[in-house]
């Protein structure tokens, strides 16, 4: 990407949104896996959907 495009303010605010995106997923991601973890070690089974 040439110089000037990566510090053009509509780049930048297009590459922070896609970043805040891709680290949303992944979080909502691991929280999902963590939380269906305990349910299982507190109720034995699997969560519910």
């Amino acid at each position: 990407m040439p110089r000037e495009m990566m510090e053009s303010p509509l780049v930048k605010r297009l590459m922070w949104s896609g970043l805040m995106a891709g680290v949303s997923a992944l979080a909502t991601l691991v929280s999902t896996r963590v939380a269906a973890m305990i349910w299982m070690r507190v109720f034995g089974e699997e969560p519910p959907e």
